[in-house]
């Protein structure tokens, strides 16, 4: 039997749009389903086997090892390296070869830390060693591939190609797009240009094949999202509760919701959706809450109405307020009888007053 690979987890490369603004806490440590979503990840990669992991950041390593440490709670061993400006994918990729103990033919998984997928992480280094690919690439299919690059493969999985975002109905060629998790060959790794920004998908992956490298994709559509916009983040996290997304490291049982211990919920409450209540929040008497994030110490107080949102550490949301789609930031006040939706972003600590904010129709 083989032994697993060692992993490199990519973070932070294409920053947050859970802006500082609204969420003091650096994404990839807001909680998704109770613990900080890099959790996920590296509990995930260590039920497929792998146990040496080096995350390769670009920025906030000083917040990733102090709550992670050498990794031994999880049954890895972490190490870091934290970029002096930014790399792009290869080039951070390349930063951290130094850190990796494997040899040259050695096969190196290689996942990105904004990612949130279902993906046979076993399958996926199966297929590399099978195949004798120099890089193995986890596909998968959309409905619309139109916002992404498209990566076609021939009757072996082989890649043929990968072509930028398609304009026009005649460059949709195939529906299988770059999933973000690789198997690379070690020695590939070393050919990278160190000490300079890469990317492995305009630059690494399409050199490797114009140079005859063999490059294989494994399509496995189960579930993935990318996480970089504030709505996804919060729809993963209720995923995670619900069990479309597996983890092991959620904390408790799949189900409609998922209240956190000192969290205090009133009987006529309703929570559902994969709703996550965070330590110490409270949330109040004939509140509806659907699919959900609301953090540690927040209130939402009696008759608010709240979906596919995230409620912000000590953030109020007042009686009978409305909220769709929304981002209330840490420590922000939003009063009685207000409504917002789709987008909206209320920033730290700001107060809104009650009755102040409606965007309902008239009609």
């Amino acid at each position: 039997m083989n032994q697993a690979p060692e992993a490199i987890l990519l973070v932070g490369g294409k920053g947050t749009r859970l802006r500082p603004l609204t969420v003091r806490t650096p994404k990839p440590m807001v909680p998704a389903a109770g613990v900080p979503f890099l959790t996920h990840q590296l509990a995930r990669a260590r039920a497929a086997g792998v146990e040496h992991i080096v995350l390769a950041t670009s920025y906030l390593a000083e917040v990733f090892e102090p709550y992670f440490g050498d990794g031994s709670a999880l049954g890895l061993h972490l190490e870091y390296v934290t970029e002096d400006e930014p790399l792009g994918t290869g080039g951070a990729i390349r930063n951290v070869a130094s850190r990796l103990r494997s040899g040259p033919d050695d096969p190196v998984l290689i996942f990105n830390g904004d990612i949130l997928t279902g993906l046979d992480i076993e399958a996926l280094v199966a297929t590399h060693r099978s195949s004798g690919a120099d890089v193995s690439l986890h596909l998968t299919r959309v409905d619309d591939p139109r916002a992404f690059g498209l990566v076609p493969t021939d009757e072996t999985g082989r890649v043929t190609a990968f072509l930028e975002k398609p304009q026009t109905p005649e460059e949709i060629v195939t529906d299988q797009i770059n999933a973000g998790a690789y198997v690379f060959r070690r020695s590939v790794i070393d050919a990278i240009p160190a000490g300079r920004p890469v990317s492995v998908e305009r630059e690494t992956f399409p050199e490797l094949l114009s140079s005859g490298a063999h490059l294989q994709g494994m399509v496995d559509s189960t579930y993935w999202l990318d996480l970089g916009t504030p709505q996804a983040f919060v729809r993963g996290s209720a995923d995670l509760v619900l069990g479309r997304a597996p983890s092991p490291a959620v904390p408790g049982r799949r189900g409609d919701r998922l209240v956190l211990s000192d969290a205090s919920v009133a009987p006529g409450a309703k929570l559902t959706g994969g709703t996550v209540v965070c330590e110490g929040a409270r949330i109040g008497e004939d509140a509806r809450i659907e699919g959900s994030t609301v953090l540690a110490g927040a209130v939402v107080e009696p008759g608010a109405v709240i979906s596919d949102s995230l409620v912000g550490a000590g953030a109020r949301v007042g009686a009978r307020t409305v909220l769709s789609g929304v981002v209330v930031g840490d420590g922000a006040d939003v009063g009685e009888d207000n409504e917002l939706q789709d987008g909206a972003r209320v920033w730290c600590d700001a107060v809104i007053p009650a009755g102040a904010i409606r965007f309902s129709s008239d009609q």
